[in-house]
């Protein structure tokens, strides 16, 4: 009877992964059988050790899902003629409005970000992730939604994202992540302005 407990909780957190995964698919991807495919080829290839526990197998395949995303977002810029996920050459852009790569500095909670991603407000914020730049997009909801780290970022733009993204580093990553956080920040004080 301990085997079937084991078993039918692993296929409870099998599907819960594969639904975070299709998730955080979208928010790189958009809604696609391509978005399906790769989250079959992530759970496939997540480095899952049989002691994991929830959180490390969770990681693993966001992990895993995050390489394969970005491989994509490569391969199709490059289909296209354009180097999308082109590491930045050392000048990261505007100055940025906050000083810290989190979210309260930007004036945004984590509750309040589940409920854009999650809530009555994912199409608006969906919306929004589709008009910001690609690298800039990838860099957002890799740190945002898939939970992963600057130096984990950086590093698998630096190895998925092709030879224009070879040169990522954890401060490109967190100069992109503060101006993404600025136009979230500029995008709700917009919103909370036309109601």
């Amino acid at each position: 009877m301990p085997k079937m407990e084991e078993s039918r909780s692993g296929s409870d957190l099998l599907q819960q992964v594969a639904g975070e995964l299709y998730h955080l698919g979208v928010m790189l991807l958009g809604e696609s059988e391509a978005t399906v495919v790769l989250v079959e080829r992530a759970i496939a290839t997540a480095e899952i050790p049989a002691s994991a526990d929830s959180a490390s197998a969770r990681h693993s395949a966001r992990v895993a899902m995050a390489a394969a995303a970005i491989e994509t977002l490569s391969q199709q810029a490059t289909a296209q003629g354009r180097p999308a996920l082109a590491a930045p050459d050392g000048a990261y852009g505007p100055p940025n409005c906050i000083g810290d790569d989190d979210l309260d500095a930007a004036g945004v909670s984590a509750h309040e970000l589940e409920e854009l991603i999650s809530g009555p407000g994912r199409v608006r914020m969906r919306a929004w992730l589709e008009g910001l730049p690609v690298a800039e997009r990838t860099v957002f909801v890799l740190r945002t939604v898939g939970g992963l780290t600057t130096p984990e970022v950086a590093g698998l733009l630096a190895l998925h994202g092709g030879n224009a993204a070879q040169g990522w580093m954890t401060d490109a990553v967190r100069s992109v992540f503060r101006q993404a956080l600025c136009a979230l920040a500029s995008q709700l004080l917009q919103n909370s302005n036309n109601r």
